[in-house]
């Protein structure tokens, strides 16, 4: 179970302490000047001033009391009693510090509980209007009625805001708690999407070229004695894959763009020269171009130099084709890339169908879903024509954003 949070601290509190605190001392002075002044030299006059005195002082160890005293673990009751207490016997001796009460009942309605507080201040309203009546030369309504409506009045106010206050830190309390979940979400969706780009990257770049290096040293292994030449030219061959897969774990490690894309190169001239890498083997890969070429996102043409990468390795492994098509289209306001290939072909119903481009066999089923999800993270769509015996076309279609 967690600890509960500490509550916001009211910036306006300070403030209204301040306030009250000077208008009781100024109200404390102006009742014992007021007394002074009209009696004089009365045998209770000591009492008055050493009763003032004690009040004054016990009001100005109210801080210090408050510290022993934390109001969230044990409200100052014995200071709070003592203050009251002393006023009382001041307002029987002398009913003009009746004025008081009005700062009393802030401290009262701050240190107590609400029914207590209310208590308090029925006890303190009712003992000023008899001060105010003792003052009066006969019965004035207005003295029975003012102060318990002075009270009320204010006693509502100060409950309410102290209610909307507790409801505000509430909610701030809520806000702050729902953000933190927020951003703790925001953090595991950027962890997932993360590890599905890593995977798609390493799929389509690494897994392949380690699989396209095993092929051909297998098939350096079978023609070594028979024909030496063709063996070392798939030996050449498999360490030119080796070296382009060491480009890219370096660039796994930096987290750099595509090194296709170093200095400035084109997607069109990444995917030439994919195509002419292709050819090095089987099958043959052409490729052009159609359409009036522009700019593209960086986003845009690393996912498309993937998913051409990714289906031409699976034409190599798969398909059993002798020539392959690679065209990118710019088509206004879509580009549009093309693989077909000349293999087997297979039926895009069935998923277990491991021929053409769109491999998907149960132990090696991660190439077209990491095309599909390239081409869903950039709005498109993917369409694949196949079938048995015919060959197979994948065509991946991205919008462009308009300027």
């Amino acid at each position: 179970m967690q600890n509960p949070r500490p509550k916001t601290p009211d910036p306006d509190a300070p403030w209204l302490e301040a306030v009250m605190h000077t208008a009781f001392f100024l109200l404390l002075g102006a009742s014992l000047a007021r007394f002074l002044i009209r009696h004089p030299g009365e045998p209770r006059t000591p009492w008055i001033i050493a009763l003032s005195a004690a009040l004054a002082l016990l009001y100005v160890l109210a801080p210090a009391l408050g510290g022993l005293w934390p109001r969230a673990a044990a409200r100052p009751l014995p200071w709070l009693g003592a203050v009251v207490a002393t006023w009382v016997v001041l307002v029987v001796l002398a009913p003009s510090f009746a004025w008081c009460a009005v700062p009393l009942f802030y401290t009262g309605l701050r240190t107590l509980g609400t029914r207590a507080a209310l208590v308090l201040v029925v006890l303190l309203t009712t003992l000023v209007v008899v001060a105010q009546l003792r003052l009066a030369e006969g019965f004035d309504p207005n003295l029975v009625l003012a102060p318990p409506a002075v009270a009320a009045i204010a006693t509502a106010v100060f409950v309410h805001t102290q209610r909307q206050t507790a409801r505000q830190r509430a909610l701030i309390d809520d806000l702050l708690r729902t953000r933190r979940e927020l951003a703790a979400t925001e953090r595991r969706e950027g962890t997932l999407a993360e590890r599905q780009r890593l995977s798609m990257e390493i799929h389509d770049t690494l897994a392949q070229g380690l699989s396209s290096q095993r092929m051909l040293l297998q098939a350096a292994d079978r023609t070594w004695d028979a024909d030496p030449g063709a063996a070392r030219r798939h030996v050449r061959t498999a360490a030119d894959i080796a070296a382009r897969g060491l480009a890219e774990t370096r660039r796994f490690v930096h987290d750099l763009a595509p090194p296709q894309f170093d200095g400035g190169v084109r997607l069109e001239d990444a995917l030439r020269t994919l195509a002419g890498q292709e050819s090095a083997g089987a099958p043959a890969v052409r490729f052009h171009v159609e359409g009036a070429a522009v700019p593209l996102p960086g986003r845009v043409e690393s996912a498309l130099l993937r998913i051409a990468q990714g289906a031409l390795a699976n034409v190599r492994e798969h398909a059993g084709a002798t020539t392959a098509a690679l065209t990118l289209s710019y088509l206004g306001d879509q580009v549009v890339l093309d693989i077909a290939d000349d293999g087997r072909g297979f039926d895009p119903a069935d998923p277990g169908d491991p021929g053409g481009t769109g491999d998907t066999t149960a132990d090696r089923g991660h190439g077209l879903p990491a095309i599909r999800a390239r081409v869903r993270q950039l709005g498109g769509t993917l369409t694949i024509e196949s079938a048995p015996g015919e060959g197979t076309v994948l065509s991946a279609s991205v919008p462009l954003e308009t300027p």
